[in-house]
């Protein structure tokens, strides 16, 4: 088995942004303690409110700052209230696309005790779901439908969970149907994004968990890499008629993530 070459600069790129990252967490906790206690605010995509503006540019600091990636964004997103379902690559993702919009996420409540990340999660409006309990689920439906209401944007994973690297990188996995339906319930648009992190012009697969690799792991590795490319793919909304179903809508938003990422491999 051919060993891939060693890094001989991933100290260096360590020496410049371990302080970065020291300085961005520094900055978090002031800028956490604002973003809780300013109101939410309506958001249309264009206008956002000062809580959504400065959880959008932390997250550009910490990716393109602490972790170097140069980050594009391809196709229009939906103005309004929107319930955004995207592919799950990395713990990165929830990042990727707040520098994008600041979104309320759904996200499995392991992460809230991920440091800095979960803090940070908690103060941008995450919503968090004990996977596996009925009850938590139906409370975080509700949840996202208020928010829906109040003029916001939603953001989930259908796909449940992270797979580590081996899994394949373009591999889209079957979306859970029954988040579909707080859009259904709400009357707003469902948009699907695809994500996804390239080197030399093609999705990466170094971005995901390896096997048996953990939280801090991964975040230290990943600190180290060269430069990365992440992307955002803003696809085309789907219409969300009651009688198309919300596994047909499932079906439909893996789909079309599945087709673009195919383009990336």
């Amino acid at each position: 088995m051919t060993q891939a070459p060693r890094d001989r600069l991933r100290g260096l790129r360590y020496v410049w942004r371990v302080p970065i990252l020291l300085a961005l967490v520094v900055i978090a906790m002031p800028l956490g303690g604002v973003v809780a206690l300013l109101p939410d605010g309506q958001d249309d995509g264009k206008r956002e409110s000062l809580a959504q503006r400065i959880v959008r540019r932390w997250s550009c600091w910490m990716l393109r700052g602490a972790f170097g990636f140069r980050i594009v964004s391809h196709g229009t997103q939906v103005h309004g209230p929107v319930l955004f379902v995207a592919n799950h690559v990395s713990w990165m993702d929830i990042q990727l696309l707040h520098t994008q919009r600041a979104a309320c996420f759904v996200a499995k409540a392991e992460i809230a005790r991920w440091p800095l990340v979960g803090w940070l999660a908690a103060r941008a409006g995450t919503i968090f779901h004990r996977r596996g309990n009925a009850s938590s689920l139906g409370a975080v439906m509700a949840v996202m439908v208020g928010r829906l209401r109040g003029g916001r944007a939603v953001a989930v994973f259908p796909e449940g969970g992270i797979e580590h690297e081996l899994t394949g990188i373009t591999t889209v996995r079957t979306f859970h149907a029954r988040v579909f339906q707080c859009a259904l319930d709400a009357q707003v648009p469902i948009q699907p994004v695809a994500l996804t992190y390239c080197r030399g012009g093609s999705a990466w697969n170094g971005a995901t968990f390896r096997h048996a690799e953990g939280f801090l792991g991964n975040f230290l590795r990943l600190l180290g890499e060269p430069p990365l490319q992440a992307e955002v793919h803003f696809l085309a909304p789907l219409s969300t008629p009651a009688e198309n179903g919300r596994r047909a809508l499932a079906d439909a938003a893996r789909s079309a993530i599945a087709e673009c990422l195919s383009q990336r491999a």
